[in-house]
């Protein structure tokens, strides 16, 4: 067996602990645990289930400072930061805890000649997979709507994130889910090929890259399985008006550095309207400037390094590429001399459409400002991206505000905020960001057989 999965310290470049890949007999154990479990746990009455989601909750408040402290060791998240994903984490299990139970109340159908009704029922055995960017929040939004409808979870997770992968699955575990309700596999992609190809396995939910999404939508419509992905992102900041220009510009930096600016939906483009382009710019810069990278493990560091070496490097290839070409490097712009996987936060404009950072995601503390003569330059702009995830546009103007919004080519859209996560709302994109939904109501519908039952009349 070998160690692909591995916990190293992006700070320092420290392994500090190696996880074995489970074989093929141990991937089918696995697979069998998890189909042996759905018989009994898509029958479980829902107040039940209702009830281990809120006990999953009040291990996560309880556990929050040791859960925040090992993601900073895995993937370079500050614990402060790691406290407020537990957070929102928690909140997302007891939303469904509270509200999961009404969500599977059967439809009555007004159609004639009989009495019919739909209701929501479970699929079967789903597999996640889910990145390093948000260990747990990612591992949340789909595992618990799922859970509370009666669906079992095989849950692969980035190999950066075997300690809070274990943990995940130990939680559950201890909140007093049964056997094979919720496996976490230590597995390869090829393996995972074979886990898509079983027949107990109904559906998959992948948060990630384009190239592995598609590789896993390829896999599943080979197969007929469903599939819900969530890919990457170029999100626009579109700043068209501000009674307050300074705060905007908190907003803005505060929203990409967070995580070191390792977010799907994050604000990589911002688009400027020209009489405050200057005056944001400056602003920015200056935020930025005052942004000390650290040990995210001190409780003062506001930005950790990069999750790995290797996304530091193509973090790296990608603003080189751009200064090659030109690009104003306004500030930051080279990775932070000493160990670990440490980035300058860098703000560049002039960016063109020969540049990589123009089309492609920069996953990293890297902001681009752009200058927009008008509400519809802007727009335009926005959706000639490849990416639909979310956008956002700022105005005092309500109506224009709504307008701009309506008109984003994205599966999010906020009016004066940007990237709003909270479990009564639903998460995902269009386009390349990929397709599906995740949380509120909406979580509990994708991997849903919405049965018709039909009474005739006659």
């Amino acid at each position: 067996m070998s160690n692909d999965y591995r916990t190293e310290n992006p700070a320092t470049g420290e392994i500090l602990e190696e996880f074995p890949t489970l074989d093929d007999a141990g991937v089918k154990s696995a697979i069998d645990r998890a189909g042996e479990a759905y018989t009994s746990w898509r029958t479980t009455d829902p107040a039940e289930r209702a009830k281990l989601l809120a006990k999953v909750a009040d291990i996560y408040d309880e556990r929050a400072q040791e859960l925040a402290e090992i993601i900073a060791r895995e993937m370079g998240k500050p614990v402060k930061q790691g406290l407020g994903e537990i957070g929102i984490v928690s909140g997302i299990y007891r939303y469904y805890a509270e509200h999961g139970v009404d969500a599977l109340t059967e439809e009555v159908l007004n159609a004639p000649g009989g009495e019919s009704i739909v209701r929501r029922d479970p699929v079967g055995v789903l597999l996640g997979i889910m990145p390093w960017n948000f260990p747990y929040y990612q591992v949340a939004r789909f595992a618990a709507p799922n859970l509370m409808l009666g669906n079992t979870i095989l849950l692969k997770h980035a190999q950066i994130c075997a300690k809070s992968a274990l943990v995940m699955e130990e939680i559950f575990r201890d909140a007093g889910f049964p056997e094979g309700a919720y496996v976490n596999i230590f597995a390869t992609n090829e393996q995972i090929t074979d886990v898509i190809a079983d027949p107990r396995v109904q559906g998959v939910s992948l948060t990630g890259s384009e190239r592995a999404g598609a590789a896993v939508a390829e896999t599943a419509g080979r197969n007929l399985k469903k599939c819900v992905l969530e890919l990457g992102g170029s999100d626009a900041m579109i700043v068209l008006d501000s009674p307050d220009i300074a705060r905007t510009v908190k907003v803005a930096a505060g929203a990409r550095l967070s995580n070191a600016g390792q977010a799907c939906n994050s604000p990589k483009r911002m688009l400027v309207a020209e009489d405050l382009y200057d005056e944001f710019v400056e602003g920015l810069t200056a935020a930025f400037e005052k942004t000390s990278t650290g040990d995210p493990l001190e409780d003062d560091t506001r930005m950790g390094p990069l999750s790995s070496k290797s996304a530091l490097d193509t973090l790296l290839e990608q603003v080189q590429d751009a200064k090659d070409k030109g690009v104003t490097v306004r500030t930051g712009g080279d990775r932070v001399e000493g160990p670990g996987a440490f980035m300058q936060p860098t703000v560049l404009t002039a960016v063109t459409p020969e540049m990589r950072a123009y089309t492609e995601e920069l996953f990293g503390p890297v902001a681009m400002v752009f200058k927009v003569s008008s509400a519809e330059e802007a727009i335009e702009f926005a959706n000639s991206s490849p990416y639909g995830l979310s956008g956002s546009v700022w105005t005092q103007d309500a109506e224009l505000g709504r307008s701009v919004a309506d008109r984003l080519d994205v599966g999010m859209a906020y009016i004066n905020e940007h990237g709003t996560t909270m479990a009564e709302l639903p998460f995902g994109g269009v386009k390349r960001s990929g397709y599906g939904r995740e949380l509120a109501s909406y979580g509990m519908d994708e991997f849903a057989n919405k049965k018709l039952i039909r009474t005739s009349g006659r």
